[in-house]
């Protein structure tokens, strides 16, 4: 226990210091303006240079100094969350090793690079799903690995469209070879990676059943850092989508996925899936705005979404811890009377999720909503954003009332206690970001002001939106959803709404159910028919009726045995006079 200990602590010493040393280089680069390139030849051979490059920006800084700060209160909090997990030292290593995963992506300017990084989040992540060896698990890791491999396969495919240019440096042709062919191709396949790491539609479902995973893990990997990888990667390509059929086409699948996700979360009741759901709207809202153009808004956003997000998640996961490893919110109620600490962090950062003024979410979020009420949209695309945040707002007050406010409601009597502080100290770090990080960065980040002009009611819109949402999220968790569905929506419809559209049965049975069939009907009526007939069990069945009637001829019956050799005797004879 003391190795573990001490493994735990000196990483989360180890990865604290990384973080305040990157948010002191931070401001020193921001505000001199500077950006460090450096270039690490490893070998040089007959004019081949394998050189290894990182870039050193603002940008690139303030995230792996985020990705440290919340790694490092990850690696404290599991110290206690995962006590008494026997294979301690694993787990501390898997999450250290994907976090330079993530560092190694960051600072990449290069693509060989990014895909070491890219392909070491989709191994780690791989292995942390399945931490937990069961069945259930084992389906989540598959689905979660063959999703973000057809991203893997993109990369790839960039890596060998990238030949073209007789450097792998990305960053030195976005601007100039942008209207060159191969460069759209790249700019393609690089939206196609993105939306596969980042879970947009088609690949969703596989971000849901990720939440098999420790919980530590999906506060680290699946809500702030692993899924934010495909924004932050098209953040870095953004020259290469403006003004592209592209942009649009990965504008109206975000804003869908952005809709489905907060569609769904109102019909479940896992609590995990409810906040993979919720980070999932979230990371539709990041796609949708970057497609626009405003890549900074979705940085900025991306940043106080992994803070809030990651506490939240912190809270569920100890919320589960004493509920028995109880995950279904029917069962819990009235926390907040007896956890009052945990249920503070729980309910701010939801706030903060929400948008509720001067929270972390609030200068994101709102400057997101207002800059695409200034844009000129058509309305699916404004409705999706604003009917997107009302929803956010519905599936979060539902949360905090089966959470926080309605009756106990426990099967039985656990042991509730909110004094494990390494639990609440590593807490309390994201908790003061999750209020301070969205103001600070606001200051920090944008050297100018958006300039935003509107009518008073479309500038009221995200308040209406928001207070409409919460009546909503409050009415809906006084009834129970059946008779909800019964008044108002068929059977059916409920059922595909509350299935994420279908997306986790159609990128399951509905890839590999043909497939499936037919080797099924191969294996009938080939493998073991007709091959079977005419090879082993046909010649086995000849030989075999062929020997029992030799049998039968031989051994029953003396008559046929004489009359058998009379007959050989006729036939023998007639044969020699034939011959004479």
């Amino acid at each position: 226990m003391k190795n573990y200990n001490s493994i735990c602590f000196i990483s989360f010493i180890f990865l604290f210091m990384f973080s305040l040393l990157n948010m002191y280089f931070m401001v020193y680069f921001l505000m001199n303006n500077k950006i460090i390139f450096l270039e690490w030849e490893i070998i040089s051979f007959n004019s081949v240079n394998i050189v290894f490059s990182m870039l050193i920006d603002w940008m690139s800084l303030v995230f792996m100094m985020f990705v440290s700060l919340i790694s490092s209160s990850v690696i404290f909090y599991s110290k206690s969350y995962m006590s008494s997990e026997l294979n301690l030292n694993r787990f501390i290593y898997l999450v250290l090793m994907f976090v330079f995963s993530m560092l190694l992506l960051i600072i990449s300017p290069n693509i060989i690079s990014i895909f070491l990084g890219w392909d070491g989040l989709g191994l780690v992540s791989y292995c942390l799903v399945i931490y937990y060896q069961n069945l259930k698990s084992f389906n989540a890791g598959m689905l979660t690995v063959l999703s973000n491999r057809i991203g893997d396969v993109m990369l790839l495919m960039v890596i060998a469209w990238m030949m073209n240019y007789g450097s792998w440096n990305y960053i030195f042709y976005l601007e100039f070879m942008k209207e060159d062919l191969s460069m759209q191709i790249i700019s393609c396949l690089i939206i196609l990676g993105a939306m596969t790491k980042s879970a947009q539609i088609p690949f969703s479902s596989w971000l849901p059943a990720a939440m098999a995973a420790p919980t530590p893990v999906s506060a680290l990997v699946h809500s702030s850092t692993l899924v934010t990888a495909g924004v932050y990667l098209l953040i870095r390509f953004s020259n290469l989508l403006e003004g592209t059929i592209f942009s649009k086409m990965l504008m109206l699948i975000s804003g869908l996925t952005m809709f489905m996700a907060g569609v769904s979360a109102n019909y479940e009741f896992d609590l995990k899936k409810i906040i993979a759901l919720s980070t999932l709207s979230q990371l539709g809202l990041m796609m949708s705005i970057l497609s626009m153009g405003y890549y900074d808004l979705a940085f900025f956003h991306l940043l106080t979404h992994a803070m809030f997000k990651a506490l939240l998640f912190m809270c569920a996961g100890m919320i589960i811890h004493m509920l028995n490893d109880n995950q279904d919110i029917r069962y819990m109620g009235g926390l907040s009377v007896y956890i009052p600490m945990t249920s503070l962090c729980m309910n701010i950062s939801n706030l903060a999720l929400c948008g509720i003024p001067f929270l972390a979410g609030f200068y994101s979020k709102d400057l997101i909503l207002e800059m695409v009420s200034m844009s000129n949209m058509n309305i699916l695309i404004f409705f999706l954003y604003y009917f997107s945040t009302g929803l956010t707002m519905y599936y979060t007050i539902r949360l905090l009332m089966y959470l926080m406010i309605n009756e106990f409601n426990l099967l039985s009597v656990y042991q509730l206690y909110d004094e494990d502080y390494i639990m609440l100290n590593s807490m309390m770090m994201l908790l003061l970001m999750s209020v301070i990080s969205g103001s600070l960065l606001s200051w920090m980040l944008f050297n100018y002001p958006y300039m935003i002009y509107l009518p008073l009611n479309l500038k009221l819109m995200v308040i209406y939106v928001v207070l409409l949402g919460s009546f909503f999220g409050y009415l809906m968790s006084l009834m129970n959803l059946f008779s909800m569905n019964k008044f108002i929506m068929t059977y059916k419809l409920s059922n595909y709404l509350s299935m994420m559209w279908f997306l986790p049965n159609l990128s399951t049975y509905g890839l590999n159910y043909k497939f499936l069939n037919l080797g099924q009907v191969l294996m009938k009526t080939v493998d073991l028919g007709w091959s079977e007939l005419y090879s082993g069990q046909g010649m086995f069945m000849i030989l075999k009726n062929n020997s029992i009637i030799m049998n039968y001829l031989q051994t029953n019956n003396y008559k046929i045995y004489l009359y058998s050799f009379i007959l050989w005797m006729l036939f023998m004879t007639m044969y020699l006079l034939m011959i004479i």
